[in-house]
Parts: structure tokens; C-alpha cells; sequence
């Protein structure tokens, strides 16, 4: 059974069901774009606990020519890195649309559609093995979400949407520039030549093109995480966009560069990533910091949030470039974790913003003593994200610093202090908003949470304190994924220089 296509697609189905129903009933529209997504969270439930955690290589794969002329197939599979991402995506999707529930009440149908095509894009991207097909489904994840920040975003929501899409298009470009290169590289007659990621990755590419071709998908990949300094875009479409919508941009979108680093970056130009993972590394350190102090600043509490995943996404950036199993283990659960921890955090702002229309800092005050069911929810999110032991956060982080302090102890110890800064801007805003006396000028409206949002946070504190008590179904499905990754890079260093595990 081609059970990644049927996942890939399923969503598709449900929006054309969504289609078929009256515009009016909104609880039907919400209703089955809810079902499809839990359809699609069952389904990958059962790759998860049928993947085989033994095998380094892509496992239920199915492969049909697409354009044979050109070489390009539809080509579909799953290993240990792309597997915690299509998690992700299926646990996040079905939160995000029941978020919206409610509260979104306008094109409820374009808005339906929007979320189930924006989730067939997001697993095409974390599944495809041919490059025509990745940057097919990588391009098609920018229309559904130009349209949830532009249509149902706040007053700048067009601005923030054009900025957000020219950004992460102009490095695209760049992008399609590099593949026709490699295509054309990699074979002297046209029936030669693929867009086979794997068949690619044991391709020979000289220095300097590689360096090239490197750079070209680094760049696209790091506006998309984004890495300092091309972070910009990102706090006006988190700020603009409704609640569901920051939360899949927070939660899966941004992981599309992370993601990227691990699956093209280092396997198919090697040399050129142990040539910059240096400079890399450095631009990650700074966003870590950078984002601390910024977010420090921030008087709105969701370009608060915003901010700290220029921070977060740095610390998981230095994991990938670290080179070794640890660091790159600890990036890709980082990715996951930084997923659930920060999406929770914008569910938590898209609560208190339903009812007091107001992000500033300034208008929260004892949110606790009129919310009481979501304080401490409130405050579990919070110390997830900022790596309390025991929580999911902590795993990730105390893997990239480690694997990090076997290359480079002064990256390591840099890093670190963005843990610190982490505590200082989460438990500042916990307490400016939570804590004190009440100084919520209308109280009338704090209710407390409706049993609706008590199921958005019920599976997310879950996931917490399961990753953080016991992370090893993550870790063991991965591990030989990465490994053979880091050795594949490695491999390319001197004797002097080459990692030792």
C-alpha cells in the first residue's frame, strides 16, 4: 500500500469534501477538516511504530517516473530525519485548526482549505527524495500561507505576508538554480542525468562549484529558519497572522530550513559544509544571543515569542553544523521540541488575545488569580521552552551542547548563555503576565479556559514530559540516519582533522 502518498494526499481529500459543504456551516467545515487531519495523525502513527530503527536508509518508499524525459520521479520515502518532522506536522495541524475553531468565523471554508493544502505541501516537503518534487512541494507550502497571514491576519497582515513571501522566494530562486546545476552535473547524456537525492549524494562535485551550489541552498534554507541576519521577515508575519497560523509558522514551517541542512546541505556537498560550518556556526551563536536580548525587549508578548525562535532555531543550527551524532540528534529532536514548546507558547497568547484583543505586556497582570486552569499550563510550556530537566526542551539542548563541546568547547560555552537568556525573557514574561496583582482592565471577559482549549494544550504538556522523561523512541529511530549522515560528511575531513566518535 503506498501509505506516504495516502498521507501526503489525504488532506487534499478532505478539502474537497470541505468544498462540497455550504459555506454557512462553519461547525461542519471545521468538523471535517479536524477529521482529516486526526486521519492523517492516526496514519502516521502507524509509520512511526512500523518504521524499522535499524535502517540508515529511506523505508516505505514508493518511486513512479514522473517527467521520464527530464528524470524527474515521484519519488517518496522516510528515514530517522525526515520522520520526527512528518510527527510534527501531523500533531501540530489538527491543534492549529481546532485553535481557529471559534475563533475564526469569517471564509471559514477558504480558511478550512487553506490549513489541509498548506499540510499536504508541508509532508511533500519532509518526504520527497527528488528535487524537482521537494521544491515543487517547498514552493507550494508559500501560497496556502500567503493567504492565512493576508486574509485573516491582523491590520499589516498584507504587508507581513509580501514580505514573507518575497523573502523566502528570492532564495528559492536560488534554490532552482542550484538543482538544474546538479541535474545537469550529474550525468553526460540527458538519460544520465537525475534529481535523485541519494544517487546526488554520492555524486563527485569539485571545489569551488560545490562551494556554489552550497551556498545557494544554504541561503534559501536559512531565510526560512530564519538565521540571523535574515530573521526580519519573521516577527511581522508571526505578528500578523491569526493564532493557528503562527503556530504551524512556529511550529513547522520554520523547520523546513532546519530540516533542509540536515537533508541537502551536508549530504550532498560534504566538503563545502566542513568548509563553512565555521561561519555557520558563528551566525548561529549570534542569532542564539541576538535573540535572547531581543525578545528581552520586546514589550508585545507575541514578537516576544516570535523573537525567541531566532534563539531557539540558532541553538538547533549550531547542533546540525556540530558534525557529530550527538549535536546533529539533539538538532532534529530540538525541532520537534522547539515545536511543541513554541507552539503552545502561541496558543497561550492566542487565548488571552481572544479575550482582551491586546498583546502588551502592559495590559496583563494576575492573569493567574482569573485563569487559574491556564497559570499552570501556562507556566509548563514556559519551562519546556526555556529546557528544564525533565522536560523535552532540556533533552534537545543538553545533546547540542554536548555534541557541540566535542568539536569546539568556546561554541559550547557561547551557545549556553542563550539558555540563561531563555530563563530570563520566559520567566519575565510569565511573571509580567500571570503573577502580581490583576491589572486586566476588563475582567469580565478573563474566563478561563473553554473545554475546547483545554484539549489544545492536553496532548502538547503530554508530549513534554514524555520527550523529557523518555526520549529513546525519538533518539533510537534516528540514530542510524544520523549516523550514516555524519559519517558520510566526515568522511570528507583529513586524517588530522577527522571526527573520532
Amino acid at each position: 500500500m503506498p501509505v506516504l502518498s495516502i498521507l501526503i494526499f489525504l488532506p487534499v481529500a478532505a478539502a474537497i469534501v470541505v468544498v462540497c459543504i455550504d459555506r454557512r456551516k462553519t461547525d461542519a467545515l471545521y468538523g471535517v477538516g479536524l477529521a482529516g487531519t486526526l486521519a492523517v495523525l492516526a496514519l502516521s502513527a502507524v509509520v512511526f511504530f512500523r518504521f524499522d530503527p535499524n535502517q540508515a536508509a529511506l523505508q516505505f518508499v514508493q518511486r513512479t517516473a514522473w517527467i521520464p524525459s527530464a528524470g524527474v520521479s515521484y519519488y517518496v520515502g522516510v528515514d530517522g530525519i525526515s520522520l520526527p518532522l512528518m510527527m510534527l506536522t501531523t500533531v501540530i495541524m489538527p491543534l492549529a485548526l481546532l485553535s481557529a475553531w471559534g475563533s475564526i468565523a469569517d471564509r471559514v471554508k477558504e480558511f478550512v482549505l487553506s490549513m489541509l493544502v498548506l499540510e499536504t505541501a508541508l509532508l511533500g516537503t519532509f518526504l520527497s527524495a527528488d528535487l524537482v518534487l521537494f521544491y515543487v512541494f517547498w514552493e507550494a507550502v508559500l501560497i496556502p500561507m500567503y493567504f492565512i497571514i493576508g486574509l485573516w491576519g491582523g491590520p499589516r497582515r498584507s504587508y507581513a505576508a509580501i514580505k514573507f513571501i518575497l523573502y523566502t522566494m528570492a532564495g528559492s530562486a536560488l534554490m532552482l538554480v542550484a538543482i538544474i546545476t546538479l541535474y545537469l552535473h550529474s550525468g553526460a547524456q540527458p538519460g544520465e542525468r537525475t534529481f535523485d537525492l541519494i544517487r546526488l549524494g554520492r555524486l563527485p562535485v569539485a571545489m569551488p562549484l560545490q562551494a556554489w551550489l552550497f551556498g545557494a541552498f544554504a541561503l534559501a534554507f536559512a531565510i526560512k529558519v530564519p538565521v540571523w541576519p535574515l530573521h526580519t521577515w519573521l516577527p511581522d508575519a508571526h505578528v500578523e497572522a491569526p493564532t493557528a497560523g503562527s503556530v504551524v509558522l512556529a511550529a513547522v514551517l520554520l523547520k523546513m530550513g532546519t530540516y533542509g541542512f540536515l537533508r541537502f546541505l551536508l549530504p550532498l556537498f560534504p566538503q563545502a559544509a566542513l568548509q563553512f560550518a565555521p561561519l555557520l556556526s558563528v551566525l548561529a551563536i549570534v542569532g542564539i544571543l541576538y535573540g535572547g536580548i531581543v525578545s528581552w525587549a520586546q514589550p508585545d508578548v507575541k514578537r516576544l515569542v516570535a523573537m525567541s525562535s531566532v534563539s531557539h532555531l540558532g541553538l538547533v543550527t549550531l547542533g546540525a553544523f556540530a558534525l557529530t551524532v550527538p549535536a546533529v540528534q539533539g538538532s532534529l529532536l530540538q525541532m520537534v521540541n522547539h515545536g511543541i514548546s513554541t507552539g503552545g507558547l502561541f496558543l497561550i497568547v492566542g487565548v488571552l488575545y481572544d479575550r482582551t484583543h491586546s498583546r502588551q505586556l502592559d495590559d496583563y497582570g494576575g492573569v493567574a488569580a482569573l485563569m487559574p486552569r491556564l497559570a499552570p499550563i501556562a507556566l509548563i510550556v514556559v519551562l519546556s521552552s526555556l529546557a528544564l530537566p525533565g522536560t523535552n526542551g532540556f533533552v534537545g539542548e543538553f545533546l547540542i551542547l554536548l555534541g557541540t563541546f566535542q568539536t569546539n568547547p568556546a561554541y559550547a560555552a557561547l551557545a549556553s548563555s542563550g539558555v540563561i537568556l531563555s530563563a530570563v525573557y520566559l520567566l519575565w514574561m510569565y511573571q509580567r503576565v500571570m503573577q502580581g496583582p490583576v491589572a486586566v482592565k476588563e475582567r469580565a471577559r478573563m474566563t478561563d479556559l473553554t473545554r475546547r482549549e483545554q484539549w489544545l494544550f492536553i496532548p502538547l504538556i503530554a508530549l513534554i514530559f514524555w520527550i523529557g522523561v523518555y526520549p529513546s523512541p525519538l533518539l533510537r529511530r534516528s540514530e542510524a540516519s544520523v549516523r550514516a549522515l555524519v559519517e558520510q560528511v566526515t568522511s570528507h575531513q583529513s586524517p588530522v582533522t577527522s571526527y573520532r566518535p
